[in-house]
């Protein structure tokens, strides 16, 4: 007895449908060092794999490297002393 549904072809594209939306999302978190890779990574890889949401794969990859960018300036003005866990 099968209980999912056979795979189609569109299956591939509606993953990445959500990858696209998930690099938009973990974009949007500004000044994390994890999310900020993660949103690049799906956004190309949502890219790579001809997503219908091109928009939105971009824009997530777009905020996923002002995320990183963002963290490299204030770590560098500040010298990384708010950063450190015994100040």
């Amino acid at each position: 007895m099968r209980l999912t549904a056979p795979p189609r072809r569109n299956t591939g594209r509606r993953d990445t449908e959500g990858m696209a939306v998930a690099s938009f999302v973990l974009g949007l978190v500004v000044l994390n060092l994890v999310l900020g890779p993660v949103a690049i990574a799906l956004a190309v890889i949502a890219l790579r794999r001809d997503t219908p949401r091109p928009f939105r794969a971009r824009l997530g990859l777009a905020l996923g490297i002002a995320d990183l960018l963002i963290l490299a300036v204030l770590l560098a003005l500040d010298h990384g002393a708010s950063w450190t866990a015994f100040g």
